[in-house]
């Protein structure tokens, strides 16, 4: 892991924890550079410069993250 990433993950995961989202457009109020891919969620994380794919699953509350990528290694689409 990249250690300048943990401070912006730990405020992701805060602001994740805190809130509930009843639906994307709710989460987008939060994270407004959020994308919807598939059934997964993309957030930029540390100035765009990673990228943490989950899903989410607003009726039960729970987020699952499947990976955090360098902005390079998300681009090459692997994750998909």
């Amino acid at each position: 892991m990249h250690a300048d990433a943990e401070a912006p993950l730990q405020a992701w995961r805060k602001l994740v924890e805190k809130a509930s989202y009843r639906n994307f457009a709710e989460l987008r109020a939060t994270f407004a550079s959020a994308d919807k891919i598939g059934d997964r969620m993309v957030f930029n994380i540390g100035g765009n410069k990673y990228r943490l794919i989950a899903v989410v699953l607003f009726s039960v509350q729970q987020v699952f993250v499947k990976a955090v990528l360098t902005h390079a290694d998300y681009d090459k689409g692997e994750w998909k």
